[in-house]
């Protein structure tokens, strides 16, 4: 591996992407599998702060490598939130990383990805420019949506330095709901039923447990309160206390629960969340937990050994494996790569100084 780049200002970092042929750009290094490739290691960790912040039009711009945690605090204290529930807060997940990665957690299943969230973009291409793309207000919808083709990119697209995103009001109460499942076939079953019920839950993600399914509410007390009552007359479970709550939901966006071999997200749909579910039972101490109402799997494996296997099933389920953390190959399953994605490599990176996606 390369030596390390740490350019502390934008033209610090444009001057960094000219001069180095290749390079890949690292943030708080919470997902190290995404960068652990032959280039010159660039960390965006010296760009920090809000640059911006309008409370009352629910937006915000910082540069790239501002924490994460510390734009959830800025925002909690005028009472918003990232309704995606970002992944890594807590282990220093910075906001360029976040983008790059294309993580979104429980809370994506109500309000969208992070891509839905995402207005604009400041990036250095590269060709060296620096480039801005989108806008700064949420109104902004004229020209190619290029900041969504960031999120997933993987930093080989170019590097971010400045980030502008929506945000919603934080929630007034929520109540999160622990019911019991018989397997995953009960668990897909109850999510889809909630996915199309009145109750409009805020979160559905069952537990590396397998047994366990999280529903989590959003809104007035006495509404929750009901709907609580109507949902537990249907499914073995209860309320959780606020504070064993917020341990079950960082525990997740933390991967807590997760060995300290490789970490694979997986997108899956429900209908084939059962078939999935039976080859994690065939890899010896895997474990799994499935987000989004079953269409997120972040599964855990407890060293390389099992990765062969697991990559030939995942084939034969048609489905795309990412290695977030460990000793395994980046991709698993069946990738394909769009036209216009290798397009929008070619246009932003001419030259390849960034490694491709196939890295």
């Amino acid at each position: 591996m390369s030596a390390q780049l740490a350019p502390n200002s934008i033209s610090e970092l444009v001057e960094a992407v000219r001069s180095t042929p290749r390079l890949i750009p690292i943030g708080g290094n919470t997902k190290p599998r995404l960068s652990k490739v032959d280039a010159a290691r660039l960390s965006i960790a010296g760009l920090r702060g809000i640059t911006e912040y309008e409370p009352s039009e629910f937006t915000f711009t910082a540069l790239a490598g501002t924490p994460i945690k510390e734009i959830a605090e800025a925002l909690k204290q005028r009472g918003q939130y990232l309704p995606f529930d970002p992944m890594c807060v807590e282990a220093g997940a910075t906001l360029g990383g976040t983008v790059a990665s294309g993580l979104s957690g429980p809370g994506r299943f109500r309000f969208g990805g992070l891509r839905d969230f995402i207005l604009g973009i400041r990036f250095v291409d590269g060709s060296g420019r620096l480039l801005r793309m989108g806008g700064k207000v949420v109104k902004n919808a004229a020209g190619f949506d290029l900041p969504k083709f960031f999120v997933g990119s993987l930093g080989r697209f170019g590097v971010l330095a400045e980030i502008t995103f929506k945000v919603f009001p934080q929630r007034v109460t929520s109540h999160t709901l622990k019911l019991t499942v018989e397997g995953a076939d009960a668990a897909a079953s109850i999510s889809m039923q909630a996915a199309g019920s009145r109750w409009e839950p805020d979160a559905i993600d069952c537990l590396p447990d397998g047994a366990t399914l999280c529903l989590r509410l959003a809104g007035p007390p006495q509404a929750l309160d009901a709907l609580s009552r109507e949902i537990l007359s249907r499914s073995k479970g209860e309320v959780l206390s606020e504070d064993e709550a917020e341990t079950i939901w960082i525990d997740l966006r933390e991967f807590r629960w997760a060995a300290e071999g490789p970490l694979i997200k997986v997108a899956i749909t429900p209908a084939i969340w059962p078939a999935f579910a039976r080859v994690i039972r065939t890899l010896s101490g895997a474990r799994v937990h499935v987000s989004a109402g079953g269409n997120i799997a972040f599964l855990s494996l407890p060293d390389h050994t099992a990765f062969s296997k697991f990559d030939e099933e995942l084939r034969k389920l048609g489905l795309c494996g990412l290695t977030l953390r460990g000793d395994a190959p980046l991709w698993s399953g069946t990738r394909t790569q769009t036209i216009i994605t290798s397009g929008v490599k070619q246009a932003l990176d001419p030259q390849n100084r960034f490694p491709s996606l196939e890295d």
